[in-house]
């Protein structure tokens, strides 16, 4: 992989910052990546278009609620335009999207319960220590895998948690 497109939504918290993070990732690997904004609807297939003349090997989203609220939309111009792409919220893997790796977010659920049961018996929320997720999760789709005409090893499904065939 030689180029990759990196879809985010720009007002989204946080963008910034993991931007620059996989842009010095990218970078290091010497990967050339496509920043592209998408604020609304209309930006997706603009995004597809720029992705698919800049010769995209791979797409990655980043967190946001604009890219969530068009999943449906982001995974059809993905399989349609064939870049392996991988997401930032295994929901689109469900939804037919090719990869997800991220926090477990169930894991995270499991563990704000306990913040809330320290707070409900008193705990100030102030003095609890501030957490970084610890357990992470790879869903892979091979049924979308088979789609875009991708082999993924048996050694990379081996160590996916979940595996939608």
């Amino acid at each position: 992989m030689s180029r990759a497109a990196l879809l985010g939504t720009s007002t989204s918290p946080g963008y910034v910052q993991v931007r620059t993070d996989i842009e010095l990732a990218a970078k290091a690997l010497l990967v050339k990546l496509e920043t592209l904004d998408v604020l609304d609807s209309k930006d997706i297939e603009i995004a597809f278009r720029a992705a698919s003349k800049g010769r995209a090997d791979a797409l990655l989203t980043l967190p946001s609620g604009v890219l969530f609220s068009y999943r449906s939309k982001i995974i059809a111009l993905a399989a349609k335009n064939r870049p392996p792409a991988i997401y930032h919220d295994s929901q689109y893997v469900e939804d037919g999207g090719l990869m997800n790796y991220s926090e477990s977010f169930t894991d995270l659920h499991r563990r704000a319960a306990t913040y809330v049961d320290k707070i409900l018996k008193g705990a100030k929320a102030a003095d609890l220590p501030v957490e970084q997720p610890t357990k992470f999760e790879l869903v892979i789709n091979l049924k979308t895998a088979k789609q875009i005409g991708l082999t993924i090893p048996p050694n990379v499904l081996a160590r996916a948690d979940r595996v939608i065939r």
